[in-house]
């Protein structure tokens, strides 16, 4: 059983409420434009960390982390990516892949729109976190927090932060 903690679009920002978050989890997620990497270079110290790069993020943070991550947690498998879109509107790059193989888990992050939707078409869950940081046109800074339990996603909470400073 694993707890995992997922966000995106930090955009350089983080504080100590996502961080007590972070404390709480077994492992963290990242869907992109983290911005600074002292974002993830944070996290990494207190939990293992899995990320992807975003549109914003720079050669340093490509570097480090891939454009798409696939793996399994848990008997589950996950696909994080940070443009993406949604069911039914996935991005032109990816959807020929995740129609021919989906993940238990598609995430994506780009939006700044927190959504949880499964898509019936392809039996996914699809994710997107909302922006954990201050950057952008969202009003109140959202994560998502989970568990995977031997092939099943359990107890998936929405975390509402402070409103954007």
């Amino acid at each position: 059983m694993k707890k995992i903690l997922l966000l995106s679009d930090t955009h350089s920002f983080i504080d100590n409420q996502i961080l007590k978050f972070v404390k709480q989890a077994d492992e963290v997620w990242h869907v992109g434009d983290i911005g600074d990497l002292k974002v993830t270079d944070t996290i990494k110290k207190l939990k293992p960390l899995r990320a992807v790069f975003g549109n914003i993020d720079n050669a340093d943070a490509r570097l480090e982390f891939p454009l798409d991550a696939k793996f399994l947690v848990e008997n589950v498998s996950v696909w994080m990516t940070h443009i993406g879109g949604y069911p039914n509107k996935y991005n032109l790059r990816i959807r020929e892949e995740l129609i021919k193989n989906p993940p238990k888990i598609f995430i994506s992050g780009h939006s700044h729109i927190l959504k949880v939707q499964f898509d019936k078409k392809l039996n996914l869950l699809h994710l997107n976190p909302g922006a954990a940081g201050n950057y952008g046109f969202h009003k109140i800074r959202t994560m998502l927090r989970f568990t995977l339990d031997n092939g099943e996603i359990k107890d998936l909470e929405i975390i509402e932060l402070a409103k954007r400073g």
